[in-house]
């Protein structure tokens, strides 16, 4: 068990930078880990680390024993912690990274009915829009809103992300309505800068099967889709926003849709998780818990929005 105590130490080093914060992680001295480090690597009859003048890093030798590892480790945590829970008892701390807007407005009002549910469960939340690493963070899993790159990782999806093109009464009668999606070139629209870039080509087809694809521009844009959303309602555009984004807008008619006629591509909201054999049971327990929660009929379809006197035609 000692390679093993050894092993959780080399991965926190990496994941954390430096020794020092591993050994403050892990609740030991900096004089212990570092000779945990040398036993490991004696052992091993190989250097696993360099240091540079900021950061460790890991040789090519402590890189392949980082990957095979931290399976390793992962699969033991959820193997002993399975056994423990005997029974099928859910447990443990589940961390989660979460889209900053998605998880505040939907997310958090859940967290204290799951925590009620599993009462041995603990919870740490990051609300960020950036992409993060999900296994050198530490990460249970991640919701992540659009189209997924990483094939390393396992996903479900837990809802339908439909999306819409919206804009302020306001703006529509400063600028006019557009009737094709070819007008939207003219207008003024507000562009999500976003992990894969500047997203102003937009796509949309009708019921009849045309598509369109338009390129956009405008004087605003930003990489946080709250942002976004504030921007349009002041008017400053048009802006293409998913509806779990925006209905209470719609609803309220500080919104109104765009080309109703025209049907924007949807993509999905997903549970993603790193790839393992074992996922600890607390995974499996909040996958599940959302998909019941949102599933075929998510809260920003429970309530219509509004769509119709208030929408613009096109």
């Amino acid at each position: 068990m000692d390679r093993i105590g050894d092993l959780v130490l080399f991965l926190r080093v990496l994941d954390q930078g430096s020794i020092s914060a591993a050994a403050r992680s892990l609740d030991i001295s900096v004089a212990v880990a570092s000779q945990r480090l040398k036993r490991l690597e004696r052992e091993l009859g190989v250097r696993l680390l360099h240091r540079t003048t900021r950061r460790l890093h890991a040789t090519p030798e402590g890189a392949a024993l980082a990957e095979r590892g931290r399976t390793l480790v992962e699969d033991l945590e959820a193997l002993t912690t399975d056994v423990r829970q005997s029974g099928g008892e859910v447990s443990g701390t589940l961390r989660m990274t979460v889209s900053a807007s998605f998880g505040r407005q939907y997310l958090s009002p859940l967290l204290p009915e799951f925590l009620a549910r599993y009462p041995r469960v603990r919870i740490s939340v990051d609300l960020s829009d950036q992409m993060q690493d999900l296994v050198s963070a530490g990460y249970d899993l991640a919701i992540r809103i659009g189209s997924l790159v990483d094939s390393n990782l396992v996903a479900r999806k837990i809802a339908v992300n439909d999306r819409v093109l919206c804009a302020a009464p306001a703006y529509l009668d400063r600028h006019g309505v557009p009737s094709t999606p070819e007008d939207l070139a003219a207008h003024e629209c507000v562009v999500l800068v976003g992990s894969q870039g500047r997203q102003d080509l937009w796509r949309m087809s009708d019921a009849g099967g045309r598509e369109a694809a338009v390129r956009v521009g405008g004087r605003f844009e930003s990489n946080f889709g709250e942002v976004l959303r504030d921007a349009a309602v002041a008017g400053l555009g048009i802006a293409l926003h998913s509806t779990w984004h925006v209905h209470e807008d719609l609803r309220a008619g500080r919104l109104v849709q765009v080309l109703p006629r025209w049907r924007i591509a949807a993509s999905g909201i997903y549970a993603v998780m790193p790839q393992r054999r074992l996922a600890p049971l607390r995974v499996h327990a909040f996958v599940e818990f959302l998909i019941e929660r949102f599933g075929t009929h998510p809260p920003w379809q429970r309530t219509p929005a509004a769509r119709g006197k208030t929408v613009r035609k096109g």
